[in-house]
């Protein structure tokens, strides 16, 4: 998954490149296509890829881990 968000980064990356150097009557819709593969492809394999394992409740903000914050900033407080 890691070489093919990759390879895809760069095929998006070189077009876009492509589209600014090049002078042919096509540049914009290399541009184009370069700017669509990042934002529907790499973006979402990318993220995929980085959240695939992990836990979303270890990320959420519930009334359990703001007690717990609250905790932990009250005992610094003491320091």
């Amino acid at each position: 998954m890691k070489y093919i968000t990759l390879i895809a980064f760069i095929a998006s990356i070189s077009s876009i490149i492509c589209g600014f150097v090049l002078d042919t009557p096509h540049a914009q819709k290399l541009i184009g296509f370069g700017v669509l593969g990042l934002f529907f492809v790499v973006i979402p394999l990318f993220s995929y890829y980085r959240w695939k394992d992990k836990n979303v409740q270890d990320y959420m903000l519930t009334k359990e881990k703001l007690q717990e914050m609250r905790d932990k900033e009250g005992d610094r407080r003491k320091l």
